[in-house]
């Protein structure tokens, strides 16, 4: 992933064609999303810019400048403050992710640190941002005209099998937890590992009514089909998934299918759809697929040689462009939750600073507009559009917050 956001630094990426297959959002249009967007707070379900700045900016504040264009720095971001104005973001969870190799007390000191790191940003920025622990604090800060800022785990493994740790995250302000990453834990089976439980192990059960109990949302994205069934099973309070997709337009195993869907309507939860092309094209997973091979010959020949291997992949996806995906592809996952959970239950999950490749059309933070001008003149009302943007996460955050309050 890094070398390909070194060849994106490059300006050497052509998904396809890249002119837009929708028309811009004309100024009437604007209006609408606007008037919706200053009664409701947009609400991105999952950004990983704090990884970016102890990943790819030396873990240093004074390495990025949030106030002013951060697509000038090498390797580019998804993310600053005048483009999240443009897109009218209301709310941000911010992922305090660490990589799924790190396990133990090495996952929980990790994650304690980007929680550290993610306070300290919010800190520098006091007029943008504000850090908020409740449904209540987003709207609030929403109307003071800030951008609402919370934690988000990405990886259960970060708990080290211990509901004091996780208790104690919460008590740090985390509001939701993926269960897993990539890896499958002692408790819970990844989408993308060896399953090891069937789903979740009686501990990982645990977790989830723990986390009912202590008023954190418990979060599905990454999780397996089985351990998706498990915790809606077991857990009483709406859950989310802060960064997933539909399985039926994209058969990926981070997706989710339609017998879950149907299990997140019963509950009350909400799907917060991925922005990333792999997780929402099957022509481009597939292109991704070969990419990948192909970084991997390149890095089998230069090893010791990053510059080269950015050069060689750079040269060869020129040569071999990825199939062309766009806001509409976006929209499509939408309305198919829509669909079959109900529009009541579909959200915004971008992972925007955590992925290589998005649709043309949603380049950063900026593009929320354009994605909900899509659903306008596919016929969703302005009621719909605002439950999509942030209504329906702040219901069932509401809910989660009754949950734990009559715990």
């Amino acid at each position: 992933m890094r070398a390909v956001a070194a060849v994106l630094a490059l300006g050497l990426i052509s998904v396809g064609d890249v002119a837009l297959a929708q028309e811009a959002p004309t100024a009437r249009e604007l209006a609408r999303i606007d008037r919706i967007l200053r009664r409701t707070p947009l609400i991105d379900g999952h950004n990983d810019a704090p990884w970016e700045i102890r990943d790819q900016h030396g873990n240093d504040l004074n390495n990025v400048d949030f106030n002013n264009d951060t697509r000038t720095l090498t390797p580019p971001m998804h993310t600053d403050w005048p483009r999240m104005r443009q897109g009218r973001v209301g709310g941000q969870f911010w992922s305090v992710y660490v990589p799924a190799d790190l396990q133990g007390p090495a996952s929980t000191r990790a994650v304690h640190e980007q929680i550290d790191l993610t306070r300290r940003m919010v800190a520098r920025y006091p007029d943008v941002l504000e850090l908020a622990d409740s449904a209540a604090d987003i709207v609030r800060i929403h109307r003071a005209g800030r951008i609402a800022s919370m934690f988000g785990i990405e990886g259960g493994e970060a708990i080290d099998g211990n509901l004091a740790v996780l208790r104690e995250f919460r008590a740090s302000g985390v509001l939701y937890m993926t269960l897993t990453h990539s890896k499958t834990t002692a408790w819970c089976d990844s989408a993308t590992d060896a399953p090891r439980h069937g789903g979740l192990s009686p501990f990982g059960e645990e977790v989830v009514r723990e986390m009912n109990r202590v008023g954190m949302l418990v979060d599905l994205s990454h999780v397996s089909a089985d351990a998706m069934r498990d915790a809606l099973r077991v857990s009483q309070a709406p859950v989310i998934f802060s960064h997933s997709s539909a399985f039926a337009i994209t058969p990926h195993p981070r997706n989710v299918p339609d017998d879950v869907l149907e299990l997140v309507r019963d509950n009350g939860g909400v799907v917060m759809v991925n922005f990333y092309s792999g997780f929402t094209s099957t022509e481009f997973w597939n292109y991704d697929a070969t990419r990948n091979a192909e970084e991997a010959r390149i890095k089998s020949f230069n090893r010791g040689d990053p510059a080269a291997v950015v050069r060689l992949l750079a040269e060869w996806t020129a040569a071999h462009p990825g199939p062309r995906v766009d806001v509409g592809i976006i929209a499509d996952h939408i309305e198919h939750i829509g669909r079959v959970a109900g529009r009541d239950h579909v959200g915004l999950g971008s992972d925007f600073d955590g992925v290589p490749f998005l649709p043309v059309g949603l380049d950063g933070v900026e593009d929320y507009p354009a994605l909900l001008v899509e659903l306008a003149r596919r016929g969703w009302s302005d009621a719909e559009i605002a439950g999509v943007a942030g209504g329906n996460l702040l219901r069932a955050l509401h809910e989660a917050e009754r949950v734990a309050a009559r715990s």
